[in-house]
């Protein structure tokens, strides 16, 4: 099973998995020739896809998903707000209804050889999900997106061989940068985004020894640097109450707008 991020990032994001028989994208919020090209680096033509998986309806997750969708005729898989805030949207094109399918929080679902497992999210958008995909006995989760996490969530992303999790923002950054007051907010907020230090709390309680690889995403233009949110996850991992320091990991941090390494899992 392999794990990549085509881009990542507060300006767009399209992420990767799949098997040898299967090929999936979790969301699509850059141009279809940007996923083209990913996908052409991974030796996958468009043609291949076997299905788009949509977190929520925000611009920097679908932007693309109209182009895609129709040249390649790829299913997409979204929550029933979600595909309603869509078809209200001018930004994807017309989509056919056939191209959707609905899904449920916490109601897995097949494509081909992997299942898949929606997952509550707290974010300002119709009806958010994050993923767990499954390959046989490897998982991956894909969680950007959550102005906050609970039990639950802690609950639904242990045991992943690995995970792309959101560092989006520093605080300080954010306080003292550029951002209106009420963005700034929405952002701090519950329904926002998670901060470099959240993202390492909330890792802090989902380690495990199994976990081969953390992709760190989502992070914001202007209100984060990838040393930065790297470093302050490492420091919260190491300092939290839990029995690994950060170095018993291998931790990546996701480009805005270039590939990630390919993660393949063991």
């Amino acid at each position: 099973m392999r794990l990549c991020s085509i881009a990542s990032g507060s300006s767009g994001n399209c992420i990767y998995a799949g098997s040898d028989a299967t090929h999936i994208l979790v969301d699509v919020g850059i141009s279809g020739k940007r996923v083209e090209m990913g996908l052409a680096k991974l030796g996958i033509a468009g043609s291949e896809l076997d299905g788009i998986l949509i977190t929520h309806e925000h611009a920097d997750h679908v932007s693309g998903l109209g182009v895609i969708a129709r040249k390649y005729g790829v299913p997409i898989y979204a929550t029933r707000g979600t595909i309603n805030a869509l078809r209200r949207m001018n930004g994807t094109g017309k989509l056919e209804d056939d191209l959707f399918h609905e899904i449920h929080e916490d109601e897995k679902f097949t494509i081909k050889d992997l299942v898949i497992a929606p997952m509550q999210i707290s974010h300002d958008a119709a009806q958010p999900v994050a993923y767990r995909i499954a390959y046989g006995d490897k998982r991956v989760g894909i969680c950007t997106d959550l102005g906050c996490y609970n039990d639950y969530t802690a609950e639904c992303l242990k045991g992943m061989d690995a995970l792309l999790i959101e560092a989006n923002h520093d605080v300080n950054m954010l306080q003292v940068g550029p951002y209106p007051y009420y963005l700034k907010q929405r952002i701090l907020g519950d329904r926002g985004h998670l901060s470099n230090e959240n993202s390492g709390r909330l890792l802090s309680r989902i380690l495990h020894d199994k976990l081969q690889t953390i992709l760190l995403g989502h992070l914001s233009k202007e209100n984060n640097l990838p040393e930065l949110a790297y470093e302050a996850v490492r420091m919260e991992i190491t300092m939290g109450d839990n029995p690994y320091r950060a170095d018993d990991f291998r931790m990546l941090v996701a480009p805005r707008s270039e590939m990630s390494p390919i993660v393949e899992l063991l």
